[in-house]
């Protein structure tokens, strides 16, 4: 499709929070078009087709909440397939006539603030220029893949592939030889189809992570009718909660229970399965030795499913808390490594030296390999957008802005960057929730303020660095307050050497954050300057 020369609002993406900013923004009357890289919809589930590719929030939830959307599509499974997610989307997008929206297989390169028209100039991949009142950056926290810093990671002769970008015809492994980079959530997702179908699976950890099982399972047709009777009242519920899902929760800190009951909680939480597993206790993420009682109780699990001791002991994760980092869930994840043709290579004890045309050679010895899968991770929160030229007032260049960590003011928009929108970046609760929850809160709120500005003749937006500054403030007092600064994290930009420390989401829960954001519209949008 010819993307338009001129816009209202420019859209950067079309996963699930491109698409849903192109069904509200184009309803309230706006003429917005969005650029995707892919050739297709579907944001990280467009890309991410490695083999067990599945969502760790549960599917009813990770969902437009658009009414005739709920009541039409069947959900198969608690948590879906990327197949069925991408499915999923594909449909949407054509329910709600999204595509002729949507220019494909082409990036946004660079885009500059004109402050004489007040309008952005985006430059695309084809050499087209758009102009366009605002830009919305829906460009995905978990899509820019992290390339592998390992030495000699080209030479490899057979075939190198990414969890982040898979062949999308898929790839046949039977007989071969494999060898996985990384235990990740997309390699412990990826690892036990693998080793399913490989001859040989060799699986190269550096750190062990915290993982629980996901007890998926098939959606019974009547919880399925009841649940969608009560919908809206199960995504108004949600809305307000600090994950923007249901968690369950014993709802009292550890120490106020017994030992046998701290164990009883964790047992019905382990036999249920899912991400409820890090709200067992009120204070798991605040309180070291409340989470110390769950991450002992997951080592214990490791070790009565890890047959081999000395296997067990290198995938048991020790030295930060539980869930400080991700915490990822599995389907027979330990099991797998009880298999005859799986091997696990510590690179804690015994690190890559360097990849070679055979293979993978740590100091010990040489892995041979056909199949080399890099599950190295993503530049998460910053990456996808870092990647574009972004100029503001006077030249600024985001990554200027940016040098020492990101500056956000709500998460939603940068000082120096009029009329620049940031969907489920840094400085929001995006990451640590439901995403969809969060992106339809994005889009909702930039939507009002548009119709706002459009009613009050208001051409542009910006964000004080006054406000901005508080709310950096405020993002690092309350992560300070929690464990996940001693995880070490993507959450960090541990993950990327040379990318400044700073803990980027917000950790105050969802629930919350929509009531900062409500109560700043409501005040005449305190905190920016429109003028």
């Amino acid at each position: 499709m010819m993307t338009p020369a001129t816009l209202d609002v420019l859209i950067v993406g079309a996963g699930f929070g491109g698409l849903y900013a192109i069904h509200r923004l184009r309803g309230a009357g706006f003429n917005v078009h969005a650029v995707e890289a892919g050739g297709g919809v579907g944001g990280t589930w467009y890309w991410n087709r490695y083999p067990g590719a599945r969502c760790d929030a549960e599917s009813l939830d990770y969902s437009f909440s658009i009414p005739e959307l709920e009541q039409e599509w069947e959900w198969s499974e608690r948590f879906a397939t990327q197949p069925e997610i991408l499915r999923y989307i594909e449909w949407a997008a054509d329910r709600l006539d999204l595509r002729r929206s949507i220019t494909f297989n082409t990036r946004i390169v660079a885009a500059a603030w004109n402050a004489e028209t007040a309008h952005w100039e985006a430059t695309t991949s084809t050499g087209g220029v758009i102009q366009a009142r605002h830009v919305i950056l829906a460009t995905g926290s978990l899509s820019a893949a992290k390339t592998p810093d390992i030495d000699g990671a080209g030479d490899f002769a057979g075939l190198s592939l990414s969890t982040a970008a898979w062949p999308h015809d898929g790839v046949d492994v039977r007989g071969r030889r494999v060898g996985v980079i990384g235990t990740g959530s997309s390699a412990i997702q990826a690892i036990p189809v693998l080793a399913s179908e490989a001859a040989e699976l060799v699986v190269f950890q550096r750190t062990a992570g915290f993982s629980i099982p996901a007890r998926n399972r098939p959606h019974d047709p009547d919880h399925l009718k009841s649940f969608k009777a009560r919908y809206q009242e199960h995504r108004k519920i949600t809305r307000e909660t600090r994950p923007g899902l249901i968690f369950r929760s014993t709802g009292k800190m550890a120490a106020e229970l017994d030992a046998d009951a701290q164990r009883a909680a964790l047992e019905e939480q382990w036999a249920r399965g899912g991400g409820d597993f890090a709200s067992t206790f009120t204070d798991l993420l605040l309180n070291e030795q409340a989470n110390a009682i769950a991450a002992e109780f997951v080592r214990e699990k490791i070790r009565t499913t890890v047959k081999d001791p000395a296997t067990a002991e290198a995938l048991t994760p020790k030295g930060y808390p539980l869930a400080s980092k991700r915490l990822c869930l599995d389907t027979d994840y330990y099991e797998t490594f009880n298999r005859p043709n799986v091997k696990l290579v510590d690179l804690r004890a015994n690190p890559i030296e360097r990849i070679v045309p055979e293979g993978v050679r740590t100091r010990d010895h040489l892995v041979e390999l056909d199949i080399l899968v890099f599950a190295t991770g993503f530049d998460a929160m910053t990456g996808s957008m870092l990647r574009i030229d972004i100029r503001g007032e006077g030249g600024l260049t985001l990554q200027e802005k940016w040098a020492a960590g990101p500056l956000t003011y709500l998460g939603l928009m940068v000082a120096g960057f009029p009329n620049l929108f940031i969907v489920a970046g840094p400085g929001s609760p995006s990451v640590l929730t439901n995403m969809v929850a969060s992106v339809e809160q994005h889009i909702e709120w930039i939507t009002d303020c548009l119709l706002d500005m459009r009613a009050r003749a208001i051409s542009t937006i910006a964000a004080d660095p006054e406000a901005e500054h508080d709310w950096v403030a405020r993002l690092n007092r309350q992560a300070a307050q929690t464990l996940f600064l001693k995880g070490n994290s993507w959450y960090l930009g541990a993950n990327v050497p040379g990318k400044p420390r700073v803990f980027m989401p917000y950790v105050g829960g969802l629930g919350e954050y929509r009531k900062i954001c409500h109560r700043v519209a409501e005040a005449g949008y305190t905190g920016f300057s429109r003028r």
